[in-house]
């Protein structure tokens, strides 16, 4: 019998943000994988096996899941937001590559969830209203002067910039030296948006500048989002927090 696997979107947290193709995935697996903390979110059945890991044993996580999988088992792997932004969809894929041929045999369906960069724009308005990037400021898949150069491209071409995994205990100083590399393309004012743990009880979401992001509170929960030239706050009587959007229309961006 041919197993399955489907690599499941979480959404940022609160259920209500899960969707029915995601429900349904879930509801029909007999053993669930993934980051033990994203696994606590789901209600425990008496019929489904859990097999939580660490957060930095993607690899790890993939091949069992796999292996379990290709046994004829009905899996799910859970991931936070999107599976396929910054998540085990890809760590899946790479592992079904380099796997054995079985794994290829599998059917697989990577199940959509809200990533963190839609539910934080969506508090505050419309950041991502116009052309954007998302990058993540970890380097352990990758250097940190290939992150500097990305920063530096998109921020150079008037893209709004999502940054995912800001700052960790391992590496306190990154979210720093990312700020102080955007600010030699983008005005020290420009909005910058925090946000963590959207629709959870601990939600925290705030507008500040640029020039104030490199020590404003943050982990690797965290999701920001950067302005662009163009990006635009509202003020609200009565609202502590404005709106923020980038218009729809094209500027020239200056280096």
């Amino acid at each position: 019998m041919t197993g399955s696997l489907a690599v499941v979107g979480l959404g940022p947290g609160d259920r209500r943000y899960l969707t029915e193709e995601a429900e349904a995935a879930l509801a029909a697996a007999e053993a669930l994988y993934g980051y033990g903390p994203y696994l606590d979110r789901l209600p425990s059945r008496a019929d489904q096996t859990r097999h939580p890991s660490d957060n930095r044993e993607e690899r790890a996580r993939a091949e069992a899941a796999l292996r379990h999988a290709a046994q004829g088992g009905k899996i799910a792997i859970v991931s936070g937001g999107d599976p396929g932004v910054f998540a085990m969809a890809a760590a899946v894929c790479e592992e079904i590559e380099r796997g054995p041929e079985s794994w290829r045999a599998l059917d697989v369906a990577v199940i959509p969830g809200i990533t963190a960069m839609l539910a934080v724009a969506a508090r505050v308005g419309a950041p991502l209203g116009h052309d954007f990037c998302a990058l993540s400021l970890s380097d352990n898949l990758k250097p940190w002067e290939v992150i500097e150069r990305r920063l530096d491209a998109a921020a150079s071409v008037g893209f709004v910039i999502a940054l995912y995994n800001p700052i960790s205990r391992a590496r306190p100083w990154q979210l720093a030296s990312a700020m102080a590399r955007l600010r030699r393309h983008l005005p020290a004012t420009t909005p910058v948006v925090f946000g963590r743990a959207v629709g959870r009880a601990d939600e925290r979401v705030f507008v500040t500048t640029l020039e104030e992001a490199a020590t404003a509170p943050a982990d690797m929960a965290t999701l920001l989002i950067v302005g662009a030239r163009n990006t635009r706050l509202i003020t609200r009587p009565g609202r502590m927090m404005s709106l923020v959007y980038t218009p729809r229309a094209a500027v020239e961006a200056s280096a």
